[in-house]
């Protein structure tokens, strides 16, 4: 297996990762990366079996399970109740409750409020120069996250700054006061969800946090530290995706000169999915094996970490025809930003309905927006998304 280093954290990389995957897949489907300290996949065949191959999972055996430092241990034990770190019994069990009261149906029933919302949004814009970024990507998850829960609207900013915070611990330039930021934003949030599952068990409402009170199967309930946790998880992973993916697909659009014409009804499904596959909002998603298993011309003994590299994936030209171009036309095929298999992401289809209908608004109230100034992307790797995205319509003019 071929030794690459490349520091996730160089401007270079943060600005443009893809040269160093193209790098890196040209030595084949598996290498190491020496930064990391660990072997990474580099081709959608490689990425997308391993995410599928339940020989390996998302929870470190427990023989091999790390001390936690006592400084982080309130991170940590919310954490231990997230269906995105555990495996099955518990991770079905998990899933199956929680999927009892995320249901499409309710979803999809959202598909107005969010169009209002976008509207909203839009009819606030300044008439001078602006960053798109907190003005409209960061509002809308955040908001209808905010009233899908059933938690006050005016948490909104708060439920962002705490939800930031704690998604900071998976970022490659993890520091000391990161950490102790994530902590005490995981503390705070956790004694305000708290409070309001205790009030929901009292006076129940047509909210998620309701409906996951009373979800149940074969007998099995979501316990309130789980209950928390889950409605954290909801937040802090829909939030952080979507933000990402409409901030890089807005900056693709318009660096492109795309607009209305890719963001019609019959068009738009193909344009989202473009999006996500060209620029995807995670670049990296870690697997431990569960036993001796050999792969792609490695051998993994149980309890060895390899990270699936998502972004590489996605750009993999065995599986897409010149996959540096941004091709919103292009045909639709199974693309890697939301993951695959067990641990495939359940807000996939709230993130992907708020994408089809906030750019088709956007350009809808703004035809000419265009760049103000060159966007760029913030230091945040395994997450790959932009620090800013300033904007220019002819009101302003």
């Amino acid at each position: 297996m071929k030794t690459l280093s490349q520091s996730p954290t160089d401007p270079g990389f943060v600005k443009d990762p893809y040269p160093f995957y193209a790098r890196a897949r040209a030595e084949g489907p598996l290498v190491f990366w020496e930064d990391y300290d660990l072997p990474v996949t580099t081709t959608f065949e490689a990425t997308n079996t391993i995410l599928r191959d339940r020989r390996f999972g998302r929870e470190v055996p427990p023989e091999l399970a790390p001390e936690i430092a006592p400084h982080l241990a309130p991170f940590y034990a919310v954490e231990a109740h997230s269906m995105l770190e555990l495996e099955p019994p518990r991770h079905t069990r998990l899933r199956g409750l929680v999927l009892r009261a995320f249901t499409s149906r309710r979803i999809a029933a959202l598909a107005p409020e969010i169009e209002a919302l976008c509207h909203q949004l839009i009819d606030e814009f300044p008439d001078e120069p602006f960053d798109l970024l907190p003005s409209y990507a960061q509002k809308i998850p955040v908001i209808i996250i905010a009233r899908l829960l059933g938690v006050p609207e005016t948490m909104a900013d708060q439920l962002l700054a705490w939800s930031n915070a704690m998604v900071a611990m998976y970022q490659a330039r993890r520091t000391r006061e990161i950490e102790d930021a994530a902590v005490s934003a995981t503390q705070d949030f956790v004694t305000f969800m708290r409070g309001y599952v205790d009030e929901r068990r009292a006076k129940p409402a047509d909210d998620l946090i309701t409906h996951l009170i009373a979800a149940e199967e074969d007998g099995e309930k979501l316990s309130t530290d789980e209950l928390i946790t889950t409605c954290i998880l909801l937040l802090n992973a829909g939030h952080e995706a979507t933000v990402h993916t409409m901030g890089n697909g807005i900056k693709a659009l318009l660096e492109h000169g795309c607009g209305p014409e890719v963001l019609t009804p019959d068009k738009i499904d193909g344009t989202v999915e473009e999006i996500l596959r060209y620029d995807p909002p995670l670049h990296m998603f870690t697997r431990h094996a569960y036993e001796e298993v050999e792969l792609f011309g490695h051998r993994f003994q149980r309890g060895d970490k390899v990270a699936c590299l998502l972004g590489a994936a996605n750009r993999d030209p065995q599986d897409w025809p010149a996959p540096d171009r941004f091709d919103p036309s292009r045909p639709i095929s199974a693309n890697l930003a939301f993951g695959v298999g067990l641990h495939f992401c359940v807000g996939a289809p709230l993130a992907r309905l708020e994408l089809r209908t906030a750019l088709p608004a956007l350009w809808a109230g703004l035809p000419s927006l265009r760049l103000d100034e060159r966007p760029r992307y913030a230091d945040l790797y395994h997450f790959h998304g932009l620090m800013a995205l300033r904007v220019r319509h002819p009101r302003g003019q």
